[in-house]
Formats: C-alpha cells, structure tokens, sequence
C-alpha cells in the first residue's frame, strides 16, 4: 500500500522504496569507502574528509527524501557535537532547519481530510511553498482577519512508517555512533515512543498549552496561542511568532549582555520544566527557537517532550551534586536503580562502570556545582568531548554483554547536552539556577 504520494512528480513511495532507498544509499557509502582506498593508494597523505564528507551528503540527501523518523534521527544525532564526524554534524545540522517541502495538493488532500475543506476556504490567506520544512513536518502562513498563523501540517504516512524507518536507520546508527547492538535495542523503544508522540499533534497541543501555562511566569519568555479548532491529529494551528532563529541571530552579532539575556530565559526554561514539572521539552535544537523583539525567547515545538518519573529524577540528580555525600551501599542502589550496572557484573565490571558514570555525570553536573557558569568556556566542552570520545572507544564498554543506563536517561542526556550546545553557540554566561537541595553547601 503506498505510505505517501509526491504529486509534483507522480513517485509512489511504498515501503519497498523505502528500503530500496536505504540499500542504495549503503552501496553508495560502501563505494566511497572503495574510493577512498584507492585514493589513498596513489596519495597516501590523504585524509578521511573526504570520504566522511561523501557519505554525509549520500546518507543526509536519502534521509531527507524519506522525511519522518528516518530525518529525525539525523536531527537528534547532529546535537551533539561529540557523535559524528564534523562533515556528519555540518550536513545532518540542516535537518534541523530545513527538508525538501511536500508538495501543495497535498497539503490540500490533508485539509481536506481532517476539515472537509481546503485551507484556502478556513484561512483568508495561505502560502502554497512552506516557509519552513523539517523532518516530521512542514509550515505554511496564513492569515484570517487581523490573526497571523503559523500551519503546521504533518508529512503523509510518517507515523505509520516509524517503525520501519528505525530499523532501516539502525544499520547507519550502529555504524556511525560506534554504539553495539545491545545497547542500541535497549533504547529503540524509547526513540519510537517518543517519535509516535511527535507525529501525534493533538498531543502536541495538549502539551504545548500546558507547559507555556506553566513556564509562562518565566521572564523574557513567550510561546504562540494555539488554535484547537484549527488543528488536528495532522495540523497545528499556532499564532506565527516574529523574530529570528538562532543561526540568523548570532549574524547580527549582538552584543554580550543580549546573549546572556537570551541564554539566562533558556536555562530557567529548562530549570522549570525539569525540577518543578518533571517533564521538560526534550528537542533543544536552534529549528525550535525564536529571538524576539527585546532580546526574548519563543518556543514554538513541543512535539517531543520527557516526562521524567520521580525514582530516575532523584537517583540521577543525586549523582549530579558536587558533595556526593552517599553511604556506598546506597550509592550502589543508585546504580543498579539507574541500570548502571547490574547483578551479571564482576567485581571488577561494577567498579570500572560506577567509576566511569561517576565521572560522566559529574562532568555534566559541572554547571550545577557553581554560582554562575561560562558556557563560552571550550575547554569545558572538551572535556566532555574527550570523555564521550574514550567512553565510545573503551573496550570495556563495547565488550559488555549489556547495556548501560537507564532508557529515561537517553532524553534527559540529550536535554542537557543540547540545552549546552545552544548555550555554548550563544557564548552566554548565566547565574545556574537549581533547587536547593541541589546547591553544593
């Protein structure tokens, strides 16, 4: 049965062409690999840029053909630094801003299926380009009276081919995040959770309204209305917020004190979310942000949020304190309970991996540990570079028969380690607000 239809060019895309797709994009990296070598034959000085730079281009150009989950991945992988090879972050970076947009009559075939009308007939105005593309969806501008929207419209067939999608990604993710199989499996069923939620927009409302409600006290902070009587389970109408995304922004080079403003509303966002609502929007990239006006901040996508249950959240941020003033029997428990390590571990395996996860989370807890934090500091993030680079190269790790760590944990880590990489791109210096019982004393 066909999943989507590219009626500009009249391309069924089943989901034999899907996996078809995949096949050719891995020929095409096994043939640069064979290209590479050749080269290298003749001149022996060469580099793997090259190479690394060829496959980014084939793997990204194929993944932003089948749009959806597959897209996605690329987009998750390319917010953190340390995960790819910088041709892999360079190329899959433009997922987070832009994808190849689907085409207008289908754009009126989802209207028309979910309002019984076209959009031309529920707004006075709509674009017939996206303004914007992405990987789960696209945007268009419309206007009705004096109101100006932004139209969300979800991809045809995304949520029904994620699953499909991940197991053809799981090839190139295995490969590229040097990860082993076990531990790749473990938290397959946490990206598909977590990516059916994003394809479900009615959710999405429910959430985006609560969490602004909540967080709406914030100061330099503003999120979009959003219209239910205009959405769907594949459309989202949202008031169209002005400003600038932050690649855009940072061109304008604003002024020191503007990007600490900016990276401060950004911090107490996430401070809020995680330690008072214990869920917290688990997407930090640039694509879901927007500079305002005064130096403000709006959050325009909450289709992929985290809630975070009570034992994870206080075992993990225990860890996360400066004086780990722990009785070792329960330090111990902490481990097991955030699935560190486990009963299958020698002697040997628990104090190698307790010791290892210590460093890690204590490495990340480092902002926490002070007053204020530099986030324009580059020696901080190669710390964690070097840290994430020996961790996914150590033996120890690639030759247990397990996984390690909690599932909750993968979106937590991605949270806090894109929360960093946008306030290390803003150079900001903020005040690193936490819970009390948090503070080092």
């Amino acid at each position: 049965m066909t999943e989507k239809l590219n009626e500009q060019q009249s391309i069924p895309v089943t989901k034999v062409q899907r996996a078809a797709k995949f096949i050719s994009t891995g020929a095409k990296v096994g043939g640069n690999y064979m290209k590479h070598y050749a080269k290298k034959v003749v001149n022996p000085s060469m580099n793997k840029d090259e190479l690394h730079r060829n496959n980014a281009t084939d793997i990204y150009d194929s993944l932003s053909e089948l749009k959806g989950s597959a897209l996605k991945v690329a987009q998750m992988m390319a917010m953190d630094k340390n995960m790819l090879p910088r041709a892999y972050q360079d190329k899959f970076t433009m997922a987070q801003y832009s994808a190849p947009p689907l085409s207008y009559p289908l754009v009126v075939k989802t209207f028309n299926q979910y309002f019984k009308q076209g959009p031309e007939s529920l707004f006075d105005t709509f674009t017939t380009s996206a303004v914007n593309a992405a990987s789960i969806g696209q945007v268009h501008k419309a206007t009705k009276g004096d109101k100006v929207f932004a139209v969300k419209i979800q991809y045809p067939g995304v949520a029904s081919s994620v699953r499909s999608d991940l197991k053809l990604v799981k090839p190139f993710a295995l490969r590229l995040l040097n990860m082993n199989e076990r531990e790749l499996d473990n938290y397959m069923d946490e990206v598909e959770g977590k990516l059916l939620e994003e394809t479900d927009y009615q959710l999405e409302v429910i959430r985006s309204k609560e969490i602004s409600e909540a967080c709406g006290h914030i100061e330099g902070l503003n999120f979009p209305k959003y219209y239910e009587e205009m959405s769907s389970a594949r459309v989202i109408t949202m008031d169209w917020m002005e400003g600038k995304h932050l690649k855009e922004w940072l061109e304008t080079n604003p002024t020191q004190e503007a990007r600490d403003r900016v990276g401060q509303t950004l911090w107490d966002f996430y401070d809020h979310q995680v330690h008072s609502l214990k869920q917290v929007h688990a997407d930090p990239h640039p694509g879901n942000f927007i500079i305002q006006g005064e130096n403000e901040l709006a959050v325009i996508d909450f289709g992929c949020v985290k809630v975070i249950p009570e034992d994870f959240y206080s075992g993990y941020f225990s860890l996360i304190k400066k004086d780990l003033l722990i009785q070792e029997e329960e330090l111990d428990q902490i481990f097991y309970d955030l699935e560190f390590i486990s009963d299958r571990d020698s002697p040997t395996e628990k104090s190698y991996f307790k010791n290892t996860f210590k460093e890690m989370i204590s490495l990340l807890g480092k902002p926490f540990h002070v007053e204020t934090f530099d986030f324009a500091d580059d020696d901080y993030f190669q710390m964690i570079f070097a840290l994430g680079d020996k961790i996914s190269n150590d033996k120890m790790f690639r030759k247990s028969k397990q996984a390690r760590g909690s599932r909750h944990g993968l979106y937590i880590n991605r949270t806090y380690f894109g929360l960093y990489n946008l306030l290390n791109q803003l150079q900001a210096n903020i005040k690193t607000t936490k819970p009390d019982w948090l503070r080092s004393r």
